[in-house]
């Protein structure tokens, strides 16, 4: 009988995606600090798991009825906050309105970047940005393993998709700002990601360190 072909996908890794074979999503996986994963049965169900972070894909399996209490099938490492990390944020005064975003080092607060701000932009689109600006600069200073912490679930899975898919139409307000996404969106198809993307727990660990204090 031959053996069942899995699928792999890889949250936090070396490289993140899905893996249609063990031996390469151990590639990935072994001996890097705080991997998630997990293995499913069809190509379709990692892919569709991918669209979701990480810890929401455990919270989505651990609803009552779903599984029992404490079973979630998953490569579990407990949810704890990682302060040697760049945590990134976007504000945004209306929707649309004036937009901007940053980065800062999440033990000290201190600002890395901060870009903005642009006419007539979203929230979405600033978080999106600001996860792109973290990861080239990264990049460009050779600490891609430096995780980043991000508190949208939504920007994070535009990162995923390599696409920013906001409903905004461009302007001519605002066209410095689309041209600065369609930029981004070229990095991420050049690029292959190995920075851990982490979604901040805000319920757990409250605002995140990049957070305007605009609320």
């Amino acid at each position: 009988m031959s053996k069942k072909t899995k699928y792999y996908t890889v949250w936090s890794g070396r490289e993140m995606g899905v893996f249609s074979s063990w031996e390469d999503c151990k590639k990935q996986v072994e001996g890097f600090e705080g991997a998630q994963y997990k293995s499913f049965p069809t190509e379709e169900e990692a892919k569709e798991a991918f669209l979701y972070d990480y810890w929401e894909f455990v919270r989505k399996q651990t609803k009552p009825g779903v599984r029992k209490k404490g079973e979630t099938g998953l490569n579990v490492v407990g949810p704890r906050p990682n302060l040697d990390t760049l945590s990134v944020d976007a504000a945004c005064s209306g929707n649309p309105g004036k937009m901007e975003y940053r980065g800062v080092l999440t033990r000290t607060g201190e600002e890395i970047f901060r870009v903005g701000p642009f006419e007539c932009g979203t929230n979405n689109i600033g978080e999106f940005l600001a996860i792109v600006h973290g990861l080239a600069l990264l990049k460009k200073q050779g600490k891609e393993k430096y995780p980043i912490y991000s508190d949208s679930k939504t920007g994070m899975s535009w990162v995923r998709q390599k696409k920013c898919k906001t409903k905004l139409e461009e302007n001519e307000r605002n066209r410095p700002l689309f041209e600065l996404v369609r930029r981004a969106e070229v990095w991420l198809k050049k690029h292959t990601v190995r920075t851990p993307i982490l979604k901040w727990d805000t319920e757990q660990w409250g605002e995140i360190p990049a957070d305007f204090g605009r609320k």
